[in-house]
């Protein structure tokens, strides 16, 4: 009997069929699309993506291409992968670029950190997604204030755990050289303001000229901190002065930090007076001392309103920059639909 032909011709095409779906490449997309920006170290954004039938061992590497056409391994040289989560969903942060490259990748594989063209599939490279950024490539807005350039944010942030958008028309300066930082709700949405020096200032003494910033909502925050986009070790060198009440409306609403603030030695509470306030801090090897002082001239005579030292966890200087923040904390139900606007008149630095 000749019936089991067409039964072993079966099974070699269902075998046939299951072997070619074993070798379907794996399938990658990115889902969420940073904006177009002409590249450099100030600003970042988020981009987020999918990817189906990969490995548990196998990796992200995200790249963004200059305006010179140069691809750069995302976010940071030394942090070049992005895992790939469970749900298969991954998502990382990326300085702006003109597109923006996702390789799915073997675990052993080793990725530049800087190519004129991205390597093509085969490898170790398993899948690639290539996209281009949103919107037009625009030139930075550079302000000037206390005789310092600054760039102002126009990409999203995620200060304080949420996302939040930024405009660079809530940032500029009055005739009389202040600087404004505005917080409008647009859209149903709050638009922030950001302007971050382009130079880094190391060790030294940091002064804020703050007018009245008693009037603000709970939710709102005005941060004056360092950051190092680079420094990833040691909390990207961060030192802050925020002033907020973090959405509880009978809080304290300053607070000096050295990060990471989950260490409770780490964050100093006070409250803020109404009126002209200096903030600053000298920025020592060691030792980082933070003061609050009623109004804009200092003088020996000058009495704190709050101070304290810190001597443990201290940053060494490296390539971090002075940034001046204000922004909405978590979308509470509580903010007000009124923008808010802070001013500072002037910025001062002393090595």
């Amino acid at each position: 009997m000749r019936w089991w032909i067409p039964a072993a011709a079966f099974c070699l095409l269902l075998c046939g069929c299951n072997l070619q779906k074993s070798k379907q490449k794996p399938d990658l997309q990115i889902t969420r699309i940073p904006m177009a920006g002409a590249g450099g170290p100030a600003e970042m954004d988020y981009i987020a993506g999918l990817v189906t039938g990969a490995t548990s061992a196998q990796r992200i590497v995200l790249y963004a291409q200059s305006m010179n056409g140069i691809w750069w391994v995302q976010p940071f040289a030394k942090q070049p992968f992005t895992q790939v989560e469970p749900d298969s969903t991954w998502k990382n942060s990326t300085h702006l670029g003109t597109h923006y490259a996702a390789l799915l990748v073997q675990p052993d594989y080793v990725p530049p950190l800087r190519i004129a063209a991205l390597p093509p599939v085969g490898n170790g490279v398993v899948a690639e997604a290539i996209v281009q950024g949103q919107g037009s490539v625009n030139s930075q807005k550079i302000l000037h204030f206390s005789g310092y350039d600054w760039i102002v944010r126009s990409a999203e942030s995620q200060r304080g755990g949420e996302f939040n958008a930024y405009d660079p028309e809530n940032v500029w300066t009055d005739q009389n050289g202040y600087l404004h930082l505005r917080m409008s709700m647009r859209n149903g949405k709050w638009t922030c303001a950001e302007l971050s020096l382009t130079r880094s200032l190391g060790f030294g003494s940091y002064k804020f000229v703050v007018q009245d910033a008693s009037h603000l909502p709970s939710t709102a925050v005005l941060g004056m901190y360092t950051w190092d986009e680079a420094g990833t070790e040691n909390f990207h060198n961060e030192l802050d002065i925020e002033l907020s009440r973090w959405g509880n409306k009978s809080g304290m609403n300053g607070q000096f930090i050295i990060q990471p603030f989950y260490v409770p030695e780490n964050v100093f509470r006070f409250m803020a007076p109404p009126g002209v306030v200096t903030f600053g801090f000298l920025w020592e090897p060691g030792s980082a001392s933070f003061r609050a002082i009623r109004g804009a001239a200092i003088t020996p005579q000058s009495g704190a309103v709050s101070a304290h030292t810190f001597t443990t966890g201290i940053p060494s200087a490296a390539t971090e920059s002075v940034h001046i923040d204000l922004y909405d904390f978590h979308h509470s139900s509580n903010s007000s639909q009124q923008p808010v606007e802070v001013v500072i008149e002037k910025f001062e630095f002393l090595p």
